[in-house]
C-alpha cells in the first residue's frame, strides 16, 4: 500500500471588499490614535468581513464561502465532484448545529454518496482536518478528498458596542479576525507537480491551562450575561511562540530533516505582529516565510489553507515546507510537512 498522499491544489474565498483599519475605526467610532495602535501593536492592516459594516447584515455564510473555495480547489486540481469520495471540514463557526455545513457544501458542489465529516475546533481544526483526511486516504477508505477549513467570526460582533468601554479580551477580536474559507484537494499516491503531505500531527497540551480564547454558542433560553467571544492576547503572546518552536522540532525530528533543509515555513497567523515574533523564535532564517494575516486578518480554520494556496504556487520539486498552527482555546499545537514532487 502506498504511503504517500499528495496535495493537488488549494484555493480560498474571502467575502466582500477589503476593510482597512481606517474604515473599521470609523465604523466603530474610534479615532486616528486607535488606528495607529492597531498598526503598531497588532500589525494587521486589512481584513474581509462577511458582515456589511453599514447595515450590519450578514452577506456571506460559511457555506457560501466554502462552496466558492471548494469549487475553485476542484477546478485547480482538474478534479470533478464525481471523483471526490471524502469531504472533511474544520470550523469553529458552523452556520447551524444541524445540518452540518460540511454536508450543505457537499450538496452545493454536487458531491453525494461519500463520507462527510465536520470537525469542531479553533485554528488547529484545519490541521486536524488534514490529519483525519490523510489517515482515511492511507487507510484505503477513499482515494480523493476535498478538505475545507474556515470561519465567519464577524457575525459574533456587536457593531453597536462602544469599544472604548470593552475589556481587552473582547476589544481585540474586532481587529484580529477576518472571515474566509480555504480548501484543498488531496489524493492517494505521488502526483507529479503536486506536494506530498509527508507528516501531520495535532496534540492537545492544555492540561491545567485556562482557555486563551472562547467562542460561545447561545441558545434562546441561555444566560447571555457573558461575552460571545474573548481572546487572551497576552497569554497567547507568552505561549504561542514556544509552542510553535516545539512543533518545528517535533516535525523535523520525526522526518529526519535538518533545519537547513527547509525552503518555506508557514507560521501561525494570529496577527501581523504576533507572526513576526513567532518567526523570530523559530530561528529558520533560510526558510522563506509564507504569511498573509496582515492582509486577510486571522481567518481561523481558513488561514492554513490560504497559506497553503500561496505555498503550493512556489513549492518546486524536492523543496520542503513546514506549516504550524497553534490553537489557544484549550491549547492545541499542530503542524504538517510538505515536499514538492
Amino acid at each position: 500500500m502506498t504511503r504517500t498522499v499528495s496535495v493537488l491544489s488549494a484555493a480560498s474565498a474571502l467575502p466582500g471588499p477589503t476593510v482597512d483599519n481606517a474604515t473599521l475605526g470609523r465604523r466603530l467610532g474610534m479615532d486616528r490614535l486607535w488606528e495607529q495602535w492597531v498598526d503598531a501593536f497588532i500589525g494587521t492592516r486589512t481584513r474581509h468581513l462577511a458582515v456589511d459594516l453599514d447595515s450590519g447584515e450578514i452577506r456571506h455564510t460559511l457555506a457560501d464561502l466554502a462552496h466558492q473555495a471548494g469549487s475553485r480547489a476542484l477546478d485547480a486540481a482538474g478534479v470533478t465532484p464525481e471523483e471526490v469520495d471524502l469531504v472533511v471540514l474544520g470550523t469553529a463557526t458552523p452556520d447551524r448545529l444541524m445540518p452540518t455545513t460540511a454536508t450543505v457544501v457537499a450538496d452545493r458542489l454536487g458531491i453525494d454518496g461519500v463520507s462527510a465529516y465536520q470537525l469542531q475546533s479553533g485554528c488547529s481544526g484545519a490541521v486536524q482536518a488534514l490529519a483525519v483526511t490523510r489517515s482515511l486516504l492511507l487507510g484505503g477508505t477513499a482515494r480523493t478528498a476535498l478538505v475545507l477549513g474556515g470561519d465567519v467570526v464577524a457575525r459574533f460582533y456587536d457593531l453597536t458596542a462602544d469599544l472604548r468601554k470593552l475589556p481587552p479580551a473582547e476589544f481585540v477580536n474586532y481587529v484580529l479576525f477576518g472571515d474566509g474559507v480555504g480548501a484543498a484537494v488531496l489524493r492517494v499516491g505521488e502526483v507529479a507537480g503536486a506536494a506530498a503531505l509527508r507528516s501531520v500531527f495535532t496534540r492537545l497540551v492544555g492540561l491545567g491551562r485556562e482557555p486563551g480564547a472562547t467562542l460561545e454558542w447561545f441558545g434562546p433560553i441561555e444566560d447571555r450575561n457573558r461575552p460571545a467571544a474573548t481572546e487572551d492576547y497576552k497569554a497567547i503572546e507568552r505561549h504561542v511562540p514556544d509552542l510553535a518552536a516545539e512543533v518545528v522540532e517535533e516535525l523535523l525530528g520525526e522526518l529526519g530533516w535538518a533545519r537547513d533543509d527547509l525552503d518555506y515555513v508557514l507560521p501561525p497567523q494570529l496577527s501581523g505582529r504576533m507572526t513576526a515574533l513567532i518567526v523570530e523564535r523559530l530561528k529558520l532564517p533560510q526558510a522563506t516565510e509564507v504569511s498573509c494575516v496582515a492582509e486577510t486578518g486571522n481567518n481561523g480554520n481558513g488561514i492554513v489553507f490560504l497559506q497553503l494556496e500561496r505555498a503550493l504556487a512556489r513549492l518546486a520539486g524536492g523543496q520542503r515546507a513546514l506549516g504550524v498552527s497553534i490553537e489557544s482555546s484549550k491549547w492545541i499545537k499542530s503542524g504538517f510537512a510538505l515536499e514538492g514532487l
